[in-house]
């Protein structure tokens, strides 16, 4: 990786499988008082990287961004290459971020610890159909990249997130789950102030197969047969999520690029 990325390419990455961890190393009070955060980002110490760096995962390039991208980058930066690390940072810091509307998170929201110390752990009602994978996709690409979930029986959803811990979503009488006419996509959208403009879209079509109104938009039948087709064809459901993933990622890839593309045949000669 260059030892610099700007927030163009990184913007180009982020909601994607290939979107490098991004480590917020802003000084502890910057982010304590900061209300955003880059999507997707863990706040770690500029000066502790040898204590941190031996729990991310070996295998992910890492970038890192502080206030400006000056001298807490280039700490962070020197002592992750170091440590041996595929490592960048962020040009300008979170001030270049800002400047081009790269999207952005709630620095903390309710039950998340905020800067992430440690993955979180999400627990659910087992057999997932749309709201239950969508979910969890965009937690690990935009609030949590190390997220972990749990799906279990229904009964036992808020007992288990009573002793563990873990943040219980998408059922009855919990902070993240319906509200209304919107179902947990759309709660979590609004709970951690996610305003990218693609993500709002594939919400739409989120709701419109979650709720049955395949009238909201054009896709959600599509996504609807996909899914009730997946959980129906894979029993696990650790297994059915990680092969959901790539659904949700080519549907923000569709919402961000290509709604305007058409395919026709025969194919036009060039």
């Amino acid at each position: 990786m260059p030892r610099m990325i700007s927030s163009q390419d990184l913007i180009r990455l982020v909601g994607t499988e290939n979107c490098p961890l991004i480590i917020d190393v802003r000084r502890e009070a910057v982010f304590a008082a900061a209300p955003t955060r880059i999507a997707g980002a863990l706040w770690r110490d500029h000066m502790k990287v040898d204590e941190w760096l031996p729990l991310l995962p070996p295998d992910r390039k890492v970038v890192v961004y502080c206030g400006h991208g000056h001298n807490v980058s280039e700490i962070a930066l020197a002592k992750l290459s170091a440590a041996g690390a595929d490592a960048a940072m962020l040009e300008g810091g979170m001030e270049a971020w800002v400047a081009v509307d790269g999207p952005v998170v709630a620095r903390e929201a309710p039950m998340l610890e905020a800067g992430l110390p440690r993955p979180s752990e999400w627990v659910t009602r087992a057999r997932p159909k749309i709201d239950r994978i969508a979910c969890p996709w965009l937690i690990r690409r935009f609030i949590d990249p190390l997220a972990v979930f749990h799906f279990v029986s229904a009964e036992w959803v808020k007992d288990i997130a009573d002793e563990t811990g873990a943040i219980p979503f998408d059922i009855k009488d919990v902070h993240y789950s319906h509200r209304g006419d919107e179902c947990t996509f759309d709660t979590l959208i609004s709970e951690f102030g996610i305003t990218d403009q693609a993500v709002l879209h594939l919400a739409r079509i989120v709701r419109g197969a979650d709720t049955a109104r395949l009238d909201l938009e054009p896709q959600a039948a599509g996504l609807l047969a996909i899914s009730l087709g997946l959980s129906a064809i894979e029993d696990d459901d650790l297994v059915q999520l990680e092969r959901g993933m790539p659904i949700y990622d080519a549907l923000y890839g569709w919402c961000r690029y290509a709604t305007a593309e058409t395919h026709n045949w025969p194919a036009k000669t060039v």
